[in-house]
């Protein structure tokens, strides 16, 4: 089963955005610490509204932890520095997609190591997409290319 992991998440609604699209999907939630928040953060509660209780969320204390939890499973790293297009890269079912800081980014390190893709942006002075919409993207595309309606 596809699942999402947020490599150190700053804003707590970006990260209550994407647990309720992980609830709604059945997409288990991978949380990497640090967190810009706390796991009861009102702000991160009322983002994911009252579907907390629909998302499977796991906190991990480091990366160490989160590749121990994933064991064989691919990770496939999403950044603005990522070398395929998301559309054309192809997705296992099984894949884990890693989303980076709302300020960073995922660290250099995870890009050189793991499958990195990119979302396509066409105004030059835009950096990147709101979190919360990139992981939509990117889980909704994995979907979509898997048959999973």
């Amino acid at each position: 089963m596809v699942a999402i992991a947020l490599v150190y998440p700053e804003i707590p609604p970006n990260t209550g955005n994407i647990a309720r699209t992980c609830a709604a999907t059945q997409t288990p939630l991978h949380l990497v610490e640090p967190l810009g928040f706390t796991i009861t953060d009102r702000t991160l509660k009322r983002a994911g509204i009252d579907y907390w209780e629909y998302v499977a969320v796991t906190v991990h204390g480091n990366l160490q932890s989160l590749r121990a939890a994933a064991g064989d499973h691919r990770w496939v790293c999403f950044s603005a520095r990522g070398q395929q297009h998301f559309r054309e890269f192809q997705y296992h079912a099984d894949d884990w997609l890693l989303f980076g800081s709302e300020s960073a980014g995922l660290p250099e390190a995870l890009l050189q190591e793991y499958p990195s893709v990119y979302i396509p942006m066409s105004h030059p002075q835009v950096r990147s997409l709101n979190l919360s919409v990139s992981a939509a993207l990117g889980l909704f595309e994995a979907r979509r290319q898997l048959g999973w309606a």
